[in-house]
């Protein structure tokens, strides 16, 4: 997401019109994660109107419809499929990877559809995968078998990290709401590709946040000398200061790689006006 209503007049100038929130969020953060293309695939127009906010550099990762990936579990969305990639091609290079985040029943004996659903793809995109079965982080057997697909396609496996977020019991109304519905998995810090991608959920106090993330610096900073290309989204239950900690997170691994290039401008926010 790029707009958020505790991120007005704070981090975004406000008001602000619909048509201008992304480019004012660009000015924080150069990735989104595309969650509502998960619920509903937009209007190629609407997405045009996404491309001519950002720079050619910024990056989409757009999750593909849930009705092919979880009412039809890869097989017999076809038109759903070409409706939603019809619709993504006028962000051009901005879209980074296209995300295939699967339900947590769909397991190792469902690897075959994903291999096939994979081949089906157009090679002009990237993607990135998804899962949440308990065996692909238990089984050795399980992950090889994913692994080695994914390799032949490749394709990235995204870890989705919230061991630091169920490490203590919650302590907010939103931190609770996350306690029911976020994926309690092992830790995963493998990269597949050049393209690597993180998701990781810390807690409403920012301090323990940047905390849990300690681990993560090691490993993207790694990736980053090897010649990676890595994408890191900060999350948190309320969300409240994610475009901050997300440029922290940035600042701490740009401190051990200062040739790393520093993120972008943000807008001045000024003060709330009825003018």
């Amino acid at each position: 997401m790029w707009t958020h209503r505790s991120w007005a007049g704070r981090f975004l100038p406000h008001p602000l019109p619909a048509g201008e929130r992304l480019r004012a969020y660009a000015g924080w953060c150069d990735a989104v994660e595309g969650n509502t293309t998960f619920y509903a695939t937009p209007a190629r127009e609407t997405v045009a109107s996404w491309a001519e906010q950002t720079d050619p550099e910024f990056r989409f990762l757009a999750k593909l419809p849930k009705v092919v990936t979880h009412e039809r579990r890869l097989t017999g969305g076809e038109a759903e499929l070409g409706a939603f990639l019809d619709a993504m091609e006028p962000l051009g290079p901005r879209a980074h990877l296209l995300w295939v985040q699967l339900p947590g029943s769909f397991g190792p004996t469902d690897v075959p559809d994903l291999d096939r659903f994979l081949r089906t793809l157009p090679a002009t995109h990237r993607y990135a995968v998804e899962v949440r079965h308990p065996a692909f982080f238990t089984d050795p057997d399980a992950v090889r078998l994913l692994e080695r697909m994914l390799g032949r396609a490749d394709a990235e496996w995204v870890p989705f990290d919230t061991t630091a977020f169920f490490r203590t019991p919650p302590t907010s109304d939103a931190e609770r709401e996350a306690w029911t519905r976020k994926p309690r998995l092992p830790l995963r810090t493998g990269a597949l590709t050049d393209r690597p991608v993180v998701r990781y959920l810390g807690r409403d106090d920012p301090a323990a946040t940047v905390e849990g993330w300690q681990p993560w610096l090691d490993v993207v900073v790694g990736w980053l000398r090897e010649g990676r290309s890595p994408t890191v989204f900060v999350h948190t239950p309320d969300n409240a200061d994610a475009p901050e900690l997300a440029r922290r997170f940035h600042d701490q691994v740009r401190a051990r790689l200062p040739e790393l290039a520093p993120p972008p401008e943000p807008v001045p926010v000024g003060p709330a006006t009825l003018f």
